[in-house]
């Protein structure tokens, strides 16, 4: 049976390596990573996914549209806006794959995806089964478009879709931990699956220990939650099991390459696992075994054929 998923956010180009030296280009965001690996894992089971966004009308723009339809990925959701241009990022990449991020997007065409009376994703919301959005997507967005898109959340709940919200964290993008807090927790109450990174969650709440994070995380109100804690077992929470918190195992890597997106790949393969209708303990796993897969490669949409055994 064939499942549409919308996912909204920006996706930026790419630049990586060492300031001053050699970089390459490419392009990414955390919501686009997960929208590419939930259409690679779960094409084989007619999952479909469209993108929500804003380019400009520049070449750049136009590049990026013809590289996400190559992906695979559903573009009629995406905004042309005359005199806008996608965002840019830098990553620097230290020997022991962490990365450190330096971005361009003040004036990013996303951030007016809604900046007109009806936008492609609301025009389209009954096509769709679920909605895929992250923290970060709230942090681009002006107060306005963020209303716009809580409405949508509870549109698209109402009637029974997914609405799904990752809570990727970063303090940039927000004027203070306090607005972010107050509106991840919108977002929490809103969303029928939470994904939640612990140690993004643990800077959100401010909390002295990571061990009070996960405790505060797993009392969210949101009906369905994971929360990823790096090599540590995936802790999972459904309606299945209302009373239990269960454990998915992550996969053991030898050679860490690089962990850009990790988290959206894992994203990426727990959805299409969930929306084929495998529970959410096995889909978790899964998802941890594209997150293995993906940190053992450079860049953060790694080639198809490395994924062979999972797509």
């Amino acid at each position: 049976m064939t499942r549409r998923v919308a996912v909204i956010g920006e996706c930026m180009l790419e630049l990586k390596g060492q300031a001053f030296g050699p970089m390459t280009q490419g392009y990414g965001g955390d919501t686009f990573n997960t929208a590419v690996y939930l259409k690679r894992c779960g094409d084989a089971a007619g999952v479909q996914v469209a993108y929500a966004t804003a380019l400009g009308d520049d070449g750049l723009s136009t590049g990026l549209l013809e590289r996400w339809r190559d992906q695979g990925i559903d573009t009629r959701l995406v905004r042309r806006i005359p005199g806008r241009m996608p965002g840019l990022y830098l990553i620097e990449v230290d020997p022991a794959g962490e990365r450190s991020f330096h971005y361009w997007r003040d004036t990013a065409a996303a951030k007016a995806y809604f900046d007109e009376a009806v936008s492609p994703l609301e025009h389209h919301a009954e096509d769709f089964d679920a909605l895929y959005l992250s923290g970060i997507t709230l942090a681009v967005l002006p107060p306005a478009g963020r209303e716009r898109l809580f409405a949508l959340m509870e549109r698209l709940r109402a009637r029974g879709a997914q609405v799904v919200f990752d809570n990727n964290f970063r303090p940039r993008l927000w004027p203070d931990r306090a607005a972010a807090r107050d509106t991840f927790e919108r977002a929490f109450s809103l969303a029928t699956i939470a994904l939640v990174t612990a140690d993004d969650h643990q800077a959100l709440t401010g909390l002295d220990s990571l061990e009070a994070a996960i405790a505060q995380a797993q009392s969210l109100p949101t009906p369905e939650v994971l929360i990823k804690r790096g090599a540590s077992p995936t802790l999972v929470h459904s309606a299945q099991a209302p009373r239990h918190w269960a454990e998915a195992p992550t996969e053991e890597v030898a050679r860490v390459v690089d962990t850009t997106a990790a988290g959206d790949a894992f994203a990426g393969g727990y959805l299409a696992r969930r929306l084929a209708g495998a529970d959410a303990v096995s889909a978790a796993v899964f998802g941890n075994r594209v997150a293995a897969r993906v940190i053992q490669h450079p860049g953060a949409i790694i080639p198809i054929e490395v994924m062979g055994d999972l797509v």
